[in-house]
């Protein structure tokens, strides 16, 4: 494999990853980075060596992104009729950043308040048993589970809030 090409390929997975971002749908995106590849290869000689040709690549599917938005916007687009609708799927797209959001969350709870979410939340607990495991009285066990599951909402709504009723005394 050429330089050029084995340079082009390393660089497919973020292309392609920003497409489905752009595009929101697998086959638009797939089109769209062929698209990508195919203007970077006929303009490689614009390309400046030594400058970054992923930032360059990026460039171009910016371009050719919002050319086709331009030109879809004026376009007529008919359904061919022998394609079957298929039912509407979950986009699961987002899934593994709500668990990474989630687990940020949970990590920077105390201690002793992820404990007992965990335990409770997790592992579904009774307060009792949680209490039993924790080796402190149930109203604690309560009141840790309370102001965790508070922080938890507060932190993945993103940003820090006063509970209602509480105001801001300068």
């Amino acid at each position: 494999m050429e330089g050029r090409d084995r340079d082009f390929v390393q660089h497919i997975p973020r292309l392609r990853r920003y497409a489905r971002a752009l595009t929101g749908d697998r086959s638009r995106a797939d089109d769209l980075v062929q698209d990508t590849l195919e203007r970077a290869l006929v303009k490689f000689h614009l390309w400046r060596p030594g400058s970054d040709l992923r930032a360059w690549m990026f460039t171009i599917m910016h371009n050719v992104y919002i050319n086709q938005v331009r030109a879809g916007a004026s376009a007529v687009v008919s359904p061919l009729d022998d394609e079957t609708v298929q039912p509407a799927i979950r986009a699961t797209q987002s899934d593994r950043l709500e668990v990474l959001d989630l687990q940020t969350a949970l990590l920077s709870l105390p201690e002793d308040q992820r404990e007992v979410l965990l335990l409770v939340g997790l592992e579904q607990m009774t307060y009792d048993e949680a209490a039993g495991v924790l080796n402190v009285p149930i109203g604690t066990v309560m009141s840790r589970l309370s102001r965790a599951r508070e922080k938890l909402r507060i932190s993945l709504k993103g940003g820090a809030q006063l509970p209602a009723g509480l105001k801001v005394v300068k």
